[in-house]
This record gives C-alpha cells, structure tokens and sequence, in this order.
C-alpha cells in the first residue's frame, strides 16, 4: 500500500537514518550524545535554542536559493505549522473577524485557525477555467462579500507552493496580493511549508523576496510567514513550527503565546 494520502516523505527517510548513524552526537539518546541531556533536559529560552533559530533561518535562506535573508530574533517556535497558525490567528484577529482564503484551500485550516479561536475563513472563489490563478479580481469580489454579511477581513492567507494543487505562485499574482492587502491595509499570512519540495528552484518565489522591493517595504510590517520542518524534511512528528513576522508586535505577543504550543 502506497499511502499517497498524506504528505509524509517517506522517500528520505533512509538518508535521515544515514544522517542520524553517522551524527551520533546530535542526539541524547545515544552514549556520544548523552552529555548534552542536562543542556536541553531543565526549561528552555521561550525564543527557541539560539543555535537551532539560527539553523533554521540559514537553511530557509537555502530552500530560497539564498535570495533573502531572516533574523533568527524574528523567528517564533511552534508545536508544528498547525500551532503556527493558531497563534497567528488569535495575534491578529478577534473573534467573529475573518481572513480571506483562496479555494481550493487545505482543509486542516479550519482546525487550525478556527476551532479555537473563533475566526472565520472567507472564501476567495478561484477557478478551474484559469487553472485557479488568484485574480485582483477574484481577492476584491470576496472582500467585497464579506463586508455585505458585515464581517470585518483582518488578512489574507496564501498557501505557496499550493496544498492541494500543487503549484507555485508567480511573481506577478504574489505582487498583486501584496498590493490588495496595503490598500485594505489588512495582514497576509503565507503558508510557505512546501518550499522546498519543487521540481524547479527558480520556479519558487517567496513572500520574503516581494517583501524586500522598494515598493512594498514600508508595509512590511503586515507579512508573516509558516514554515515547518514536517513536509520538507518529512519530519512530521518532531512537531516543529515556525513563525517568521516582519512585525514586532506580532513577534512579541507570539513569542509569549509559544508558551502553550513549544516545540
């Protein structure tokens, strides 16, 4: 049996176990590495090990062919990408408040975004006919839906690479999102846990890399993005998320909400 209903990478686990063989020292629960168990056995800096922030933030600078970089200081630790997009739903929105999201969308985003938290995900109706291009068009008919049934659109989600189809957002679609959500002046949130599970690395283009043009720099402060070790590194069950904002109080109010969710 194939299951090729998950998106567990089963095809790398034995390159991981290879890994693991020869790094004995990297964990505890081997006799090389057992001298750091009192290191990581008594409680932890909130923020996340310094040395794995900064691991981290150099191998999401690698998936993006090393055309931005991330402060290690803006990246928040999460209980998986779930976590992740937990506690940014109840760090910019209220109950009731809603974010736009394109269909056909993940369906485990309404666990994790709203089972908890009270927030609705409004619909951005995208279509077959155009293979489900994300249109200006398509993101202000939605807004404008939501503010007829009187409900208040705090954000965007993008979902890039795409989960479920599969493919990348273009630059020109990434531009014209960051466009809509400065003149709604509303946040955007892209999931970007598929990074580096493509066919081509040219073909991904990051929220990171139109977040650093001239044009959109000053509203910078509304872009957040997901990442998780689960799809990438078909690390699922490590439960690790993070959380990259490039808004302080958004960075500040999620590091202290890491508290319920850590890695």
């Amino acid at each position: 049996v194939i299951q090729m209903g998950l998106a567990e990478n089963q095809l790398c686990f034995d390159l991981i176990q290879e890994w693991v063989e020869n790094n004995p020292k990297a964990s505890i629960c081997t006799p090389q590495g057992s001298n750091g168990f009192n290191d990581v056995a008594i409680f932890q800096d909130y923020h996340g090990l310094p040395e794995f922030r900064n691991s981290v933030a150099r191998f999401m600078e690698k998936v993006r062919g090393n055309k931005v970089k991330f402060n290690p200081d803006r990246i928040v630790m999460s209980g998986g990408a779930t976590g992740a997009h937990e506690t940014l739903a109840f760090c910019l929105a209220d109950p009731g408040e809603a974010f736009l999201v394109p269909t056909p969308y993940y369906p485990g985003y309404d666990r994790d975004l709203r089972w908890r938290t009270g927030i609705q995900l409004f619909p951005v109706v995208c279509e077959s006919s155009n293979e489900y291009k994300i249109t200006r068009e398509a993101l202000e008919d939605a807004y404008e839906k939501a503010q007829e049934a009187n409900i208040k659109v705090k954000g965007l989600i993008l979902n890039n690479p795409s989960n479920p189809l599969g493919t990348v957002l273009d630059r020109t679609t990434l531009r014209d999102a960051m466009s809509f959500i400065c003149e709604k002046n509303i946040h955007l949130i892209c999931d970007e846990i598929y990074s580096a599970t493509i066919f081509n690395k040219s073909d991904f283009i990051s929220i990171a890399e139109i977040a650093e043009e001239s044009a959109v720099s000053r509203h910078r402060d509304l872009i957040h993005i997901v990442y998780s070790l689960s799809k990438d590194l078909g690390f699922p069950g490590f439960r690790v998320g993070i959380i990259y904002s490039y808004n302080d109080a958004v960075v500040n109010c999620a590091r202290k909400m890491s508290s319920f969710g850590l890695v």
